[in-house]
């Protein structure tokens, strides 16, 4: 129980709803620090966009999917952008033009720490914040390959994932000690322990004999999912197919009207991810960050199929090189690389330890921790 005389501090996440990966990393934080310091931390969530931008930027959740379904103009923004001059002279120009409501934003949210985990909000508010006795704080929510928005010196901790998020902000001028490495934040009920697969599969109504191939394409189901399911069930592999198209109800239609030749489930959206993964052999999916580390710490192998251009290109090579999974770019190879890890089970159980080599599973715990110190040490 917390002191009745001490006031609970509070703590402003700042997000927005471009992609999936921001709003479940402050959730995954905001839940370590309720189990990590129950009733000392009182919290808020602010989608900068949606709340606080002026037109037309308040229009960012909107245009981000879209976007993200044209990744040649999606990859131009991202390169032509990703650099700390053109960073610089990009947040000078429109500076004018969103100060009162980056101003508005901090004197209507008063706190002990402000932290940012969504990389576009970082230099304003850093900015805005001069003339404020407030920490501010960013925790980096790509995994490898960082924008350089993410970085900016005048913060007082630039939580990191990996080494090579960490190398990327020395690159461009950030202090080693500026940059803990933590992991990316995940929520808890991806870290509890595996237990007994097979009574997890009769819990889903899976078949407890066949191993199980999980297919993923985010909460929005995107990417080439569709191509993906048919291509494995082409080949007829002796397994069990489960597509979750998430979001995506007119994929979800197509999926449940099709004829399948191997034993498949379909689902919409699932809120019992964390079962699934910790009962399946094999993960298809893109790329993303959340997704990647989940299945680090459920000791699961992947195939991606697709990424981001540009944030992530690095988790591709990341996942590769380090033994955890394939990289195949068509739906012909992803299902090729099933089957081969199908036939050679010593491969696929390689990649599995390499899997939990790499899983960070106390990340939001351990960013949790850094958050309290940070708001201690600036009391």
């Amino acid at each position: 129980m917390a002191d009745a005389r001490t006031e609970p501090k509070r703590i402003v996440f700042i997000f927005s709803d471009t992609g999936g990966g921001h709003r479940s990393a402050a959730q995954a934080i905001i839940e370590a620090l309720d189990l990590e310091f129950p009733n000392r931390f009182a919290t808020e969530m602010i989608d900068i966009f949606r709340q606080y931008a002026p037109p037309p930027l308040d229009l960012a959740p909107d245009i981000y999917p879209p976007l993200s379904r044209t990744p040649k103009l999606w990859e131009l923004g991202y390169r032509i952008s990703d650099g700390p001059r053109r960073m610089r002279w990009l947040y000078s120009t429109i500076w004018p033009y969103i100060r009162s409501s980056i101003n508005r934003l901090i004197s209507e949210n008063p706190c002990s720490l402000i932290v940012s985990v969504h990389q576009l909000t970082n230099a304003p508010v850093v900015r805005a914040l001069r003339h404020h006795n407030v920490p501010f704080v960013t925790v980096v929510t790509d995994m490898v390959t960082t924008h350089a928005s993410w970085y900016d010196a005048r913060a007082n901790l630039v939580i990191v994932p990996t080494e090579a998020a960490r190398q990327r902000g020395i690159s461009l001028g950030l202090r080693a000690e500026q940059m803990p490495v933590a992991g990316l934040p995940v929520a808890e009920r991806f870290c509890q322990p595996a237990g007994d697969r097979t009574l997890l599969r009769q819990k889903l109504g899976w078949l407890p004999d066949l191993p199980v191939i999980l297919l993923v394409g985010g909460g929005e189901g995107m990417g080439p999912l569709e191509q993906v399911a048919q291509a494995i069930d082409r080949l007829k592999p002796k397994a069990a197919l489960m597509v979750v198209a998430g979001r995506n109800r007119a994929l979800e239609a197509r999926l449940e009207r099709k004829t399948w030749q191997i034993p498949t489930r379909v689902y919409g959206f699932v809120d019992a991810m964390p079962d699934f993964m910790r009962a399946a052999d094999i993960l298809v999916t893109k790329a993303g960050p959340g997704t990647i580390s989940e299945a680090f710490i459920a000791g699961l192998p992947m195939i991606l199929y697709s990424r981001m251009p540009g944030q992530e290109d690095g988790n591709v090579i990341y996942v590769v090189n380090e033994g955890a999974g394939v990289w195949a770019p068509s739906a012909e190879s992803a299902a090729a690389a099933v089957q081969t890890w199908l036939k050679h089970p010593a491969q696929l159980d390689r990649a599995a330890q390499a899997c939990r080599r790499l899983a960070r599973p106390q990340a939001s715990r351990q960013i949790a921790r850094l958050l309290a110190a940070q708001i201690e040490a600036s009391a």
